[in-house]
């Protein structure tokens, strides 16, 4: 596994992220365990998960299944980064969600990161993300939470998924005015297919040292050879809201088309090159896999290896056309 700095901090993370939001819905906590175990051995060691993850009715879930796994020992704790994010409310544990269940108000931040700590087994997080902008809680309020926590050694680094570049800008402004580290990873809707975050977010992310961890590196499974399996008849793969329905949108099955037909005659994989695609762009960390069998994982590793020349990533990019950066992408 080749490693990385995450942004601008000393922290050295694998360049393929083991996302574990299948873990519980869709995989059982002895596969979850297993995936985590060959992760491991491969040298993945920035594990991400959030305290919402585990299906309706079960929010909680995975963060738990990954805390039964660390409990087991092996040196486990001390071999990975653990990310967990927070923002939404875990609604089975506690009862009915009362106003300050959710957000990133101190109040909220600061009983989420505890209840994170008891499901997971440990006595630090890593590094805790905003799972998304809070209109409503002023920033200063964040960072004085964020330091009291810090400095209590419950969570190591801060990020945030889902934030527009003007946030990402805010957050480390006042980090800075405060003497606070300040934002150090952002998680992204970034793939082949949607390259929105090259517009603001990504050079955002770039210019405060930030780290990109893309997610959805697939887009819901279109970018992971959604032809091919339905041309051999097996059932395509699970699609997410996010790529529901996305074939019969106009121009999205030529494109993929020409995508697969690309790749077919180099003889790669879709899906790995979707991966081993994001491994290429400037700011990536890497992106976030999600695996639900060991076979997907084993699919992200061989990714992780794969190198595309400049012929194959110009082609790429006439079928995906950038976007960006701002303001010359909307500007004379």
């Amino acid at each position: 596994m080749e490693y990385t700095q995450l942004g601008r901090t000393g922290l050295k993370v694998g360049r393929i992220v083991l996302g574990t939001m299948n873990f519980g819905p869709y995989t059982s906590e002895a596969d979850s365990h297993a995936i985590m175990d060959t992760a491991l051995a491969a040298g993945v060691n920035l594990f991400d998960t959030a305290n919402t993850y585990g299906g309706p009715g079960q929010r909680g879930t995975t963060e738990k299944i990954i805390g039964k796994w660390l409990a087991r020992g092996g040196g486990r704790r001390d071999r990975i980064v653990l990310a967990t994010k927070g923002y939404g409310a875990v609604h089975n544990e506690d009862g009915p969600v009362w106003p300050n269940h959710d957000k990133l108000s101190a109040y909220g931040i600061r009983r989420a990161v505890e209840a994170s700590l008891k499901r997971l087994g440990t006595d630090r997080i890593d590094l805790y993300q905003f799972h998304h902008i809070d209109r409503a809680t002023p920033v200063d309020e964040i960072w004085q939470a964020v330091d009291t926590l810090v400095q209590q050694g419950k969570i190591l680094y801060a990020g945030c998924s889902n934030f527009p570049g003007w946030k990402i800008a805010q957050m480390n402004e006042e980090a800075r005015r405060r003497g606070s580290y300040g934002l150090v990873s952002e998680q992204c809707l970034y793939n082949l297919f949607e390259r929105r975050s090259e517009l603001e977010v990504i050079p955002a992310a770039r210019e405060y040292g930030l780290g990109v961890i893309p997610w959805s590196p697939l887009h819901g499974g279109l970018l992971g050879g959604a032809l091919r399996k339905e041309r051999e008849g097996a059932a395509t793969r699970r699609f997410t809201g996010l790529g529901s329905s996305l074939l019969d949108q106009p121009g999205v099955r030529d494109r993929i088309t020409a995508y697969e037909d690309l790749l077919d005659k180099h003889g790669l994989d879709p899906g790995e090159v979707a991966l081993a695609w994001l491994l290429t762009r400037p700011g990536v960390t890497g992106p976030i896999v999600g695996p639900r069998t060991a076979e997907h994982l084993a699919g992200a590793l061989r990714a992780a290896e794969l190198k595309l020349d400049e012929e194959l990533l110009a082609a790429l990019d006439e079928i995906f056309p950038p976007v960006g950066p701002a303001p010359e992408a909307y500007a004379w």
